[in-house]
């Protein structure tokens, strides 16, 4: 039988004294394997992945091997607040979780949240952070797209996208800009950790199509690690793409009426249409706005109101 124990742990305080915590779910198998550390609701916003992790507890497998680690609500602070973000006044240095890894416990309060989740994380044999993106964003798994470990994983977990990432070197001067070397997923196969980031259509609702791939795409990753015995099960007809990091941005600030024409999931060539950008008390068309490059539509903005700058779309290039 696989035995269960939950913990409250202490990740921070704040100024008041007040402790920032969270629990720790640790399930043991009968026999020895591999640790899996799998986390939720790094983004507040993100609560899919937490309904997954209580799915899981639901349906604990009675024949695991090794040892997995589960904590579902991995931020409480921005979880508290339905935030992707923690406010300046809390983290004025950094106020992105997913950007601190692995931490520091002597630094800002994202930094010290990082580095006592580490203590586990960094010591697991792989590791699942799950997240989730817009409604309108095509559920999506990415890895580091130069660490062979992680693509496996990502394989397993299945979803209709795989999306390599490049890191370090390899990657663009926004990978840099944007500071994505602190993400949990790139400090940990730095360390050759494998390491994948689901990326769950939805945030903010609990959506059944959602929580139910990530379940199965988390039970993938168990068979995969011979954590479970069965084979990892079909979980979607997976493309494998690279995440370029641009963005269809728009140009004007405005209200942005996309047209329906390119669907999510979809290979659109270089200038496809995408909808018009206006400006809602002239009625002036602003911009045409269309693809980048060629590729796959994976997500899309439905926010109609934006501001010059504002990403539109995202395009992945396709490898395979």
């Amino acid at each position: 039988m696989t035995a269960h124990t939950a913990t409250r742990i202490e990740l921070a305080r704040l100024p008041s004294d007040l402790s920032v915590e969270t629990t720790v779910h640790t399930y043991e198998g009968d026999e020895p394997g591999p640790t899996l550390y799998v986390q939720a609701a790094q983004h507040g916003r993100e609560v899919n992945g937490s309904e997954v992790l209580r799915r899981f507890h639901e349906n604990l497998p009675s024949n695991l091997r090794g040892t997995v680690i589960a904590i579902p609500v991995a931020n409480p602070i921005t979880f508290d607040r339905v935030s992707y973000t923690t406010p300046g006044s809390l983290d004025s240095m950094n106020s992105n979780m997913n950007r601190v890894w692995p931490g520091d416990t002597d630094g800002s309060l994202h930094e010290r949240m990082a580095a006592r989740l580490w203590e586990y994380a960094g010591e697991a044999d792989a590791i699942v952070d799950i997240h989730t993106g817009s409604p309108d964003t095509l559920t999506h798994v990415v890895f580091t797209e130069d660490h062979p470990p992680s693509r496996e994983l990502a394989k397993a977990f299945g979803t209709a996208l795989l999306l390599g990432e490049p890191a370090g070197a390899n990657a663009d001067t926004e990978w840099h800009e944007r500071r994505f070397d602190g993400k949990l997923r790139v400090a940990a196969a730095t360390e050759d950790i494998p390491t994948i980031t689901p990326e769950l259509a939805h945030n903010k609702q609990l959506v059944e199509s959602a929580i139910e791939r990530g379940l199965q795409g988390l039970f993938n990753v168990l068979r995969e690690l011979d954590m479970l015995a069965e084979e990892p099960k079909p979980n979607g007809d997976s493309v494998l793409a690279r995440n370029h990091l641009g963005r269809v941005e728009a140009t004007d600030s405005g209200l942005f009426h996309y047209d329906g024409r390119a669907e999510l999931g979809e290979y659109v060539g270089a200038n496809t249409p995408l909808g018009t950008l206006y400006d809602p008390t002239t009625y002036e068309t602003l911009q045409k706005v269309e693809t980048d490059r060629d590729g796959i539509l994976y997500w899309i903005a439905r926010e109609a109101t934006v501001v010059a700058g504002d990403s539109l779309a995202g395009v992945a290039l396709l490898r395979e």
